[in-house]
């Protein structure tokens, strides 16, 4: 504290509360400047040494016993928050919610998740039933579990099922889980991938192919990828493919969403915030198609939609205390919109797939048809679908509607 005793705290005339530290020999500003005599001015100043004094040692250690508290009671405090700063906004403002309030939660719908697996025992987990479950990172398909660090396929999975303390996005569905990523959550390899979107078309008979995975934006795998390849499969066979446009790196030189996400086919899904801006890190989407090289068109620009992807609370390790945590990203919002569509499934799928049972193609681009004329678009923008920003906001209930009328469904045959 050498010198300090010799220093003075001198309030700034625009705003007291702004403090210059000034030798106490220096006459500082003059008293008119405040409105006062100069010596009313010098009292203003405040002495620093007693005030080092009180701070040393005593305010070091109160701020190292306020440091210890919150660490001890820390999972209270987390707790707490997750009840305030919970992610609901992002069910209501999505319009899951207004499609659940007739008691639709995605029955009859069946899922397939791609990640790092699940943690089983949570307790908002634990009502389910899983149809599914393989391990193609390590091969060992028991016991069920997520080999994540960071809980990455429980954050997933209880965004879409959840059913405890929050609910999710459709928790009716019948789910399956295969394990295709590393502990880091990224992954692990291609073949590793290919393999578990064809378990979950094969295997598993899904619905939809939920992927919060793919390579680098701005990077895409070869048109002789063997993951682009099960993608295309999957499509084929009538079965929704919904991945994630991607987290973008601000180092990078950014030119295309993820793959499999920039695959025509493919719904596409950016991340927005709260207040319904786009995530700053979410992908942007080239106008050209870097597979075949054509000006890709409606409704198939990327990224498709926005969907709620910032700070969404969800399940992670059961073993963690409090096993929640919140959770940023386009994988987050991509399992936002696979819920969605399951509502939708659930109420529409049989008139979506017609008299033959199967949805086909051409089927399928009407849903992304409906997609993209339900969405909650940015007014003072001129065109229709924007690089970042997609269609506009997810909205399940438009989105349903929108359905409807593509389909000719009406209330007399529903």
């Amino acid at each position: 504290m050498r010198g300090i005793p010799h220093l003075e705290l001198m309030p700034e005339p625009e705003d007291s509360s702004l403090l210059t530290a000034v030798d106490r020999d220096s006459p500082g500003y003059p008293g008119e400047v405040y409105g006062l005599s100069d010596e009313e001015a010098r009292r203003l100043r405040w002495p620093l040494s007693p005030i080092m004094r009180f701070l040393w040692p005593w305010g070091a250690v109160g701020f190292s016993a306020v440091v210890v508290s919150i660490l001890l009671l820390y999972p209270s405090i987390y707790s707490i928050l997750g009840e305030v700063l919970d992610s609901e906004w992002a069910f209501e403002d999505s319009g899951i919610r207004e499609m659940q309030e007739s008691g639709n939660l995605g029955e009859g719908v069946s899922v397939c998740i791609v990640d790092t697996g699940i943690d089983i025992s949570h307790p908002d987990l634990t009502h389910i039933s899983l149809e599914g479950f393989r391990d193609f990172y390590s091969e060992k398909d028991s016991p069920v579990r997520d080999i994540g660090i960071n809980s990455h396929g429980t954050l997933m999975a209880g965004l879409l099922v959840a059913n405890g303390s929050f609910l999710g996005a459709a928790p009716g569905v019948s789910l399956s889980i295969a394990i295709s990523l590393g502990p880091d959550g990224k992954s692990a390899n291609e073949r590793m991938v290919s393999q578990a979107i064809r378990w979950c078309r094969i295997s598993q008979d899904s619905d939809i192919i939920s992927l919060s995975l793919g390579t680098a934006p701005g990077s895409s795998y070869s048109t002789s990828s063997d993951t682009l390849e099960a993608v295309r499969e999957a499509l084929e066979d009538g079965i929704f493919v919904i991945a994630a446009a991607g987290n973008s790196d601000p180092q990078q030189n950014i030119s295309d969403v993820s793959s499999p996400a920039s695959l025509t086919g493919v719904i596409a899904v950016g991340a927005h915030d709260r207040g319904g801006d786009p995530w700053v890190d979410s992908a942007v989407g080239a106008e050209v198609d870097p597979e075949t090289g054509e000006e890709r068109t409606f409704p198939n620009q990327k990224p498709e939609i926005l969907a709620p992807g910032v700070d969404l609370w969800s399940c992670r390790d059961s073993g963690r205390d409090p096993p929640y945590a919140f959770s940023t990203g386009t994988s987050d919002s991509t399992v936002m919109v696979t819920g969605a569509l399951a509502l939708i499934l659930s109420l529409h799928g049989e008139h979506i797939a017609g008299e033959n049972g199967i949805i086909e193609l051409h089927e399928m681009n009407l849903v992304k048809v409906a997609l993209a004329n339900s969405a909650q678009s940015d007014p003072s923008l001129l065109q229709t679908h924007h690089p970042k920003k997609g269609y506009g906001l997810l909205d399940a209930g438009e989105w349903s509607r929108q359905v409807e009328i593509e389909f000719g469904i009406t209330q007399e045959n529903t």
